[in-house]
């Protein structure tokens, strides 16, 4: 159930391309208001104009907080919000010789701006009758899988990109507990390898594919917090 007399409204952050476009536009298909959040003004209004009527575009850079907070305003002004999407994400290439650059700039995008973003918008979600954030995560920071020998991704050396999914999928599961009894749900999800700009298009599947379990799981009005799911149920932190 959501506000009387309106669509479900949904934010998703970097929704000009890859999976967060697909996300926005599986929305809008199903009858959603959806603000497409992108960092760049003129991609974001491409985007936007694209997707439909039932697409409007948001300046919002993640890592900037006057940029979130200006979001914040518009939102508010247009009436508020049920669903925060926070797909926006980056991938640095490990830098042995100046690995706090690499980190810093992952943890910035992929942790720091996704928390940031949700508690900035937060004030306007408790205002929902069925608000839900939803976090884009990743398989490559699940400890169960990079531990258990007979997992696909064992062998894997990276370092940068895992340990920020594993941040993010940490902050899901303590923003969760933190906001037990609000009603406010916080979910994380691994679209899995899917073919994006992030890893150079190498991914295994489609990005229809890859947004699947995002849009089942933003369209969730009753369901569990603090959970972490892929395309066949819950992954494995």
């Amino acid at each position: 159930m959501h506000r009387s007399g309106s669509r479900p409204c949904a934010l998703v952050t970097g929704a000009n391309k890859g999976i967060g476009r697909e996300v926005a536009r599986r929305l809008v298909q199903a009858g959603y208001s959806v603000w497409v959040a992108a960092r760049d003004p003129s991609r974001g209004r491409e985007a936007a104009q694209a997707l439909g009527p039932g697409a409007r575009f948001v300046q919002l850079d993640v890592t900037d907080d006057s940029s979130i907070a200006a979001a914040v305003r518009v939102v508010c002004e247009a009436g508020g919000l049920d669903i925060l999407v926070n797909n926006a994400g980056i991938n640095v290439a490990d830098d042995a010789e100046n690995p706090r650059e690499a980190l810093a700039a992952l943890f910035d995008v992929n942790v720091f701006g996704a928390v940031a973003v949700t508690y900035a918008f937060l004030p306007v979600l408790q205002r929902s009758p069925a608000p839900q954030i939803v976090n884009v995560s990743s398989d490559l920071g699940s400890f169960a899988r990079a531990t258990d020998p007979e997992s696909a991704y064992y062998a894997l050396r990276l370092l940068g990109y895992p340990a920020s999914k594993a941040a993010l999928n940490m902050a899901t599961v303590q923003l969760a507990k933190r906001l037990e009894g609000t009603g406010v749900r916080v979910n994380a999800v691994n679209p899995g390898f899917t073919a994006t700009d992030l890893n150079n298009h190498r991914g295994t599947q489609s990005i229809e594919e890859g947004a699947e379990v995002v849009v089942r799981v933003a369209m969730q009005e009753e369901g569990p917090t603090g959970a972490f799911f892929e395309a066949n149920g819950e992954a494995q932190w």
